[in-house]
């Protein structure tokens, strides 16, 4: 009877230790599941994933070269300090 008791324990333990990663790590077993059913999925394009989009340009929306309100006046007069 006292080995029946003991594998019960262990059993109800291993369960509970599961159940305990499983909610404590939720979000990135998802991320991973969900990537794993991707790889598997036989219909999947990575291409048609527009967030994965290589072609997209890093700064979509770069300054012109006509708006230099942040550059420098070079009409203003230079000042040096003589030592």
């Amino acid at each position: 009877m006292g080995a029946v008791t003991a594998s019960v324990i262990a059993i109800v333990g291993v369960v509970l230790g599961w159940a305990a990663i499983e909610i404590a790590c939720k979000p990135c077993l998802e991320k991973g599941r969900e990537a794993i059913d991707r790889s598997l999925n036989p219909d999947y394009d990575p291409d048609d994933d527009e967030i994965n989009n290589i072609r997209a340009p890093l700064n979509p929306n770069p300054p012109s070269i006509a708006d230099d309100s942040d550059a420098i006046s070079t009409s203003s007069p230079i000042l040096v300090k003589a030592i």
